[in-house]
């Protein structure tokens, strides 16, 4: 039984094979040598996103995650805010599909988790990269969004 939970507040769950997304979250975090604990992932709109921001981080802005670890050295665990709003404007300004910019934002959180940052002078190139690499993985799992 997986540690993984998906969770909202004030929306509904997003539509997707939630044992598959948690093998390839599992997968994902091999390949970085770690193992998965207790991840949670509370899903969200923009209003609850940007009171997550600026309640913890004191920032003042929208974003499509905010990831809070509770890792130690071998093991992932966090918990994960992801706002829908921004997931979706994200994957209209990118020309993406939802359901491929939604499994890249839930796999960015589990990166920051694995100890890859996006902040610093090519850490965000870094960042895509493994991103890419983790969506490439997505063909060996049957996950389906509607």
């Amino acid at each position: 039984m997986s540690n993984i939970t998906y969770n909202a507040i004030g929306i509904d769950v997003p539509d997707f094979n939630q044992e598959a997304v948690s093998r390839w979250i599992e997968a994902v975090a091999r390949t970085h040598g770690k193992s998965v604990g207790a991840l949670a992932y509370i899903f969200c709109n923009d209003e609850k996103i940007i009171e997550v921001n600026r309640e913890f981080l004191h920032h003042d802005y929208y974003t499509d995650i905010i990831t809070f670890d509770y890792s130690n050295s071998r093991r992932i665990a966090g918990d994960m805010f992801i706002s829908l709003d921004t997931v979706r404007s994200n994957a209209e300004m990118l020309g993406k599909s939802y359901s491929e910019e939604l499994m890249r934002v839930v796999i960015h959180g589990v990166l920051h988790l694995v100890g890859i940052n996006d902040k610093g002078p090519g850490e965000r190139e870094i960042m895509e990269h493994h991103e890419d690499e983790a969506l490439a993985l997505l063909h060996d799992f049957d996950i389906y969004i509607s």
